[in-house]
């Protein structure tokens, strides 16, 4: 369906436009907080914020269709993977944090979106066989990236192990995304989501670092920034777009953050961008485009395949 199609390939570019633009939120946020802390905060700002959108939405739902019978094991399926998402997201954002201790922005950058690479390969032991298209896109991206993200020459920091990691996680957290939404209310999975990740990253902040509430007081704007939108609106986009979607196809679409983020810097903070990273930025966009071209669906298979 047409709606199904915007909302497939729109909500994942909003996304990537809100964390792409976030970028200057937690550099100023990490300045005055711990990492554990720092998360810890922006979840629970996500969560509460989720929590109220959901009370809203569901008095509306009751509102125009009555009480709905809720469907079997409905309730399980949300905690389950509210708890699975929220752990893998909360894995992989410290990590990252942890790693921009030692590496460059931009190498962690790159680092993370090569979750583009992964998300297809984990997909095959999945049975889950992207097109070929598909696989050009991923080179064209990784690519891209690497022009525009990778200025300073590769050399391997401590951190970029830490930022690898990450992607792996952010690999899973797709995944699993792509698991539970189609059995569950994604807004629903998104404020689970970030209630286990605040409750996960606090018992990292109680036990390996110092919380300061004047830190917190003096980042406040940009952790009001990053745990509404970076987190409860992008996020939950995130999961309301893989709905039905292929997962390679909307992370490559995540993977515009990168190109945001630079535009945002070259726009906001007027930092100067190279020949390099324009032609990285083109790589990324031709990368997304040709994954937007539908393929024909092939005969004699026993289930369908989503097409985004």
């Amino acid at each position: 369906m047409k709606v199904n199609r915007i909302r497939q390939n729109v909500f994942p570019v909003l996304a990537a436009l809100i964390w792409g633009t976030a970028f200057v939120a937690q550099s100023v946020g990490a300045d005055y907080v711990q990492p554990f802390t720092f998360n810890a905060a922006r979840a629970a700002i996500a969560f509460v914020f989720l929590l109220v959108l959901c009370a809203v939405l569901r008095m509306r739902r009751r509102d125009f269709a009555g009480e709905a019978r809720p469907r079997p094991h409905a309730r399980r399926d949300l905690m389950l993977g509210g708890l699975c998402c929220g752990a893998a997201l909360t894995v992989a954002t410290n990590l990252q944090q942890k790693g921009l201790e030692t590496t460059t922005s931009g190498k962690a950058g790159f680092i993370t979106a090569l979750y583009i690479v992964l998300v297809p390969i984990a997909g095959i032991f999945l049975k889950k066989h992207p097109p070929k298209t598909i696989w050009i896109s991923v080179a064209l991206a990784v690519a891209g990236l690497y022009c525009l993200c990778v200025t300073e020459g590769f050399s391997i920091a401590p951190g970029d192990f830490y930022v690898m990691l990450c992607a792996f996680c952010f690999t899973g957290h797709i995944l699993i995304i792509d698991h539970f939404t189609q059995k569950v209310d994604g807004v629903e999975l998104s404020c689970v989501q970030f209630l286990v990740s605040a409750i996960l990253s606090s018992i990292g902040m109680l036990a390996f670092e110092t919380p300061s509430l004047a830190g917190l007081q003096a980042c406040i704007f940009p952790l009001l920034y990053v745990g509404v939108f970076s987190s409860g609106v992008a996020y939950t986009l995130q999961i309301l777009a893989q709905k039905d979607s292929d997962p390679t196809v909307v992370s490559l679409l995540l993977s515009l953050e990168s190109v945001f983020a630079t535009l945002a810097g070259a726009i906001i903070l007027k930092d100067q961008m190279s020949m390099r990273e324009y032609f990285g930025c083109a790589l990324v966009l031709i990368a997304v485009l040709l994954a937007q071209i539908p393929m024909p669906a092939k005969k004699n298979m026993k289930t369908g395949s989503s097409q985004v």
